[in-house]
C-alpha cells in the first residue's frame, strides 16, 4: 500500500529516470554472475573493462537525468551523452554480447528530453550503428550483413522507445503551456475585476453627485426660501433643517471626491498572478509599493507587454530565470526585463515582439531590445502615463 502511494507520487520524469536505473541494474546481473562463478572465457582486462563501463553508465545516467525536463542548452548535454553512449558500447564490447542494445534503449528514452527532435533522431541512428563493430569483432558468428541487420533491429526498438518518450515530452510541454495560459487568464480576470470595481465606484459617485447631490441642493434652496416666509418657532426649525441639508450636501460631495480619487487600476495583483505558476521559469518581479494606472488602455498594454516578455523567455530564450522590474521615471513608466537564456547574434522579431512594439507606439511608448549569443535577452520599454500612483 505504501509502495503504491509512493509510486503514485512520482511524476513522469522521475518514473522515466527510475525505470532506466532499474534496467541498468538488470543488465548488471550477467556481470555479477561472471564475478561470483569465476567462469572461464573472460580475461581480467575484459572483466575490469566490463565493470568500469557498467559503473560509468550508471553514474553518467544518474547525473544526466538529475534535472531531466529542465531547460538547458542542448549542446551542453552532448559530452555526457557521449560518455553514456561509450559506456553502453563498452559493456557490449567487453562482454562479447548484445547487452549494449538494451542500454541504448534506455538512452533512447531520455533523448527527447535532452535534445531537439532532429538531433535526437540523428543521435539515435548513430548510436545504434556504432554497435556494428562490436557485433563483427566481439560477437561470434556475426558478419557485416548480420551486424547491420542487428543494428537495424535495434533502431526499430529504440525508435519505438524514442517516439513513446517524445509523446510524453510533448504532453508535458502542453501541460506546461496550459499552466502558463491559465496564469495569463487569471491575470486578465484580475485586471477585469479591478476595472469593474473602478467602474462601479465611478457609477456610484456619478449617481451620488447627479441625483442625491441635486436633490439636496434643491432642498437647501427651498429651505432658504421657506426661512423668509415663516417666523417664530417655525423659522428656527426651518433653519435647523437648512443646516442639516447643507451638512448632508457637504458629506455627499466629500464621498464623491473620495470615490473619484481612488479611480486608478491597481496592477499589483494582476502582475503577481501572471508570474505565478509559470513552469520551468523562475520570475523575479519588482514592483513599486502601490502600482496603479488611471487609463484602462494603458493598464492593458502593460499587462500584455509582461505576458509577451514571459512568453518569449519560455518559448524562445530557453531561459531558467527572468528578472522583471517596473519603476517610475518622471512622467514615464519603465519596464526592464532580462533573462539568462541562450540569446542570439541577430534578432528576428516575431509577431509577439512586433505586436508589443505596435501597442506601445499607439500610446507614444518605445521599445529597446538587446541580445547576444549566450548572453541572454534584455528588453526595456517606456510608456508615457498621465497618472501613475
Amino acid at each position: 500500500m505504501m509502495a503504491s502511494m509512493r509510486l503514485g507520487s512520482l511524476n513522469h520524469v522521475q518514473l522515466l529516470r527510475y525505470a532506466g536505473l532499474f534496467t541498468w541494474a538488470c543488465v548488471g546481473i550477467p556481470l555479477l554472475r561472471r564475478y561470483w562463478q569465476s567462469e572461464d572465457g573472460y580475461t581480467r582486462i575484459e572483466l575490469a573493462g566490463w565493470w568500469l563501463s557498467y559503473l560509468a553508465f550508471g553514474l553518467s545516467y544518474w547525473a544526466i537525468t538529475r534535472d531531466l525536463g529542465k531547460r538547458y542548452r542542448w549542446q551542453l548535454q552532448l559530452p555526457m551523452l557521449a560518455v553514456l553512449n561509450a559506456a553502453a558500447i563498452g559493456i557490449g564490447y567487453f562482454s562479447h554480447s548484445g547487452l549494449s542494445g538494451i542500454l541504448l534503449l534506455v538512452i533512447a528514452g531520455v533523448l527527447p528530453w535532452l535534445l531537439p527532435l532532429w538531433a535526437g533522431v540523428a543521435w539515435l541512428i548513430l548510436q545504434n550503428f556504432s554497435l556494428v563493430p562490436v557485433f563483427i569483432y566481439r560477437v561470434e558468428g556475426f558478419d557485416w550483413f548480420d551486424a547491420l541487420l542487428q543494428s537495424g533491429l535495434y533502431i526499430g526498438f529504440s525508435g519505438f522507445t524514442f517516439v513513446t518518450s517524445l509523446v510524453a515530452r510533448q504532453q508535458a510541454d502542453s501541460r506546461e503551456e496550459q499552466r502558463r495560459l491559465n496564469s495569463e487568464l487569471r491575470a486578465t480576470r484580475t485586471l477585469l475585476t479591478e476595472s469593474s470595481r473602478i467602474g462601479e465606484r465611478m457609477r456610484i459617485s456619478r449617481e451620488l453627485h447627479d441625483l442625491v447631490g441635486h436633490h439636496l441642493t434643491a432642498l437647501s434652496l427651498n429651505l432658504e426660501v421657506a426661512s423668509h416666509l415663516v417666523s417664530g418657532n417655525a423659522q428656527e426649525h426651518v433653519r435647523q433643517a437648512q443646516s442639516v441639508a447643507k451638512l448632508l450636501l457637504s458629506d455627499v460631495r466629500e464621498v464623491v471626491s473620495q470615490l473619484r480619487e481612488d479611480d486608478a487600476i491597481d496592477l499589483t495583483e494582476a502582475l503577481k498572478t501572471l508570474v505565478e505558476g509559470v513552469p520551468g521559469l523562475a520570475i523575479h518581479l519588482e514592483l513599486p509599493p502601490r502600482f496603479a494606472v488611471d487609463d484602462p488602455r494603458r493598464a492593458q498594454v502593460l499587462l500584455r507587454c509582461a505576458q509577451e516578455i514571459i512568453t518569449n523567455a519560455v518559448r524562445h530564450a530557453n531561459a531558467r530565470n527572468l528578472w522583471l522590474r517596473f519603476d517610475r521615471s518622471g512622467s514615464e513608466l519603465a519596464i526592464h526585463a532580462r533573462d539568462d537564456g541562450r540569446g542570439v547574434d541577430e534578432l528576428r522579431q516575431g509577431n509577439g515582439l512586433t505586436g508589443m512594439r505596435e501597442r506601445l507606439a499607439q500610446i507614444g511608448g518605445r521599445l529597446n531590445i538587446t541580445t547576444a549569443r549566450n548572453s541572454g535577452f534584455a528588453l526595456d520599454a517606456w510608456l508615457p502615463l498621465e497618472s501613475v500612483r
